[in-house]
């Protein structure tokens, strides 16, 4: 066997699978926004290029460890179409501007239940300011799974965004959590801009079985999952360390929570 065979077979998940760990697992995606216009937050899409087709057996588009990456992504859409920029007030101190004033696509209000600055006190650099979206996407399995948050660095940006998103890793099948989008501002002379429907983000999931594959489904927002997501979202508003609430959040857990619309 090939050393392309046999990454195809999947070692992996052929040694995982002996140990009960099935080859799929289903993960539900739902949205838990409470203000209006839920409908800016478009489905989870799986990621896909297109390039042209090959012209050779050696090109990348046939390279199984590219091919096995790249369709393990799933593209979280930008909501809103948004330019945004720093400037200093006549004391010095840095201020959050809407670049296109009258014409923005969006109202006061809005913005303010979009995103906030954080304190300068939770910035990991003075220079460099943190913004933090909302982006309530949900994703919960009744399996152990984790759900991965990268900057989407498999699509190209002719005009590249002035500073780094910050990725996240956390288990959906104990603290299914709404995500959030925070962008670490490092150079304060450009602006960022956001375009409704071009990549905001990245999510992929890991499992106990490295060759599983998931299946992502629009999940039913049930009581039992609206109650359990009521009992953690915010403790970190309480709490530091959220990670050692895990195993009273598992105890808390309903046996099922995954429900396919």
């Amino acid at each position: 066997m090939s050393w392309d065979d046999y990454f195809a077979e999947d070692a992996g998940a052929t040694e995982a699978e002996t140990r009960g760990k099935a080859r799929t697992l289903t993960v539900g995606w739902t949205v838990k926004w409470d203000a209006k216009g839920s409908t800016i937050w478009a489905p989870p899409q799986s990621f896909s290029r297109s390039d042209p087709k090959a012209k050779s057996a050696k090109s990348i588009q046939a390279c199984p460890a590219a091919v096995d990456f790249d369709r393990r992504h799933f593209v979280i859409p930008c909501p809103v179409d948004l330019e945004l920029a720093f400037a200093r007030n006549a004391q010095g101190q840095l201020q959050l501007i809407d670049n296109n004033g009258e014409n923005s696509a969006m109202r006061p209000q809005g913005r303010a239940n979009l995103f906030i600055v954080q304190p300068a006190s939770e910035w990991r650099h003075p220079e460099r300011p943190i913004i933090q979206f909302t982006a309530p996407y949900v994703f919960v399995a009744d399996e152990p799974c984790w759900v991965v948050q990268t900057a989407p660095h498999l699509h190209w940006f002719p005009e590249p965004r002035p500073g780094v998103q910050m990725g996240g890793r956390y288990p959906v099948h104990i603290w299914p959590r709404p995500l959030a989008w925070a962008f670490e501002w490092y150079d304060l002379s450009k602006p960022l801009k956001l375009t409704r429907g071009e990549p905001w983000f990245y999510v992929h999931f890991e499992t106990e079985n490295p060759g599983a594959r998931v299946r992502l489904v629009e999940q039913e927002m049930t009581e039992d999952l609206d109650g359990y997501l009521n009992s953690i979202m915010d403790v970190s508003n309480y709490v530091n360390r959220t990670y050692g609430l895990f195993s009273e959040a598992q105890r808390q857990r309903p046996a099922k929570l995954v429900k396919p619309k």
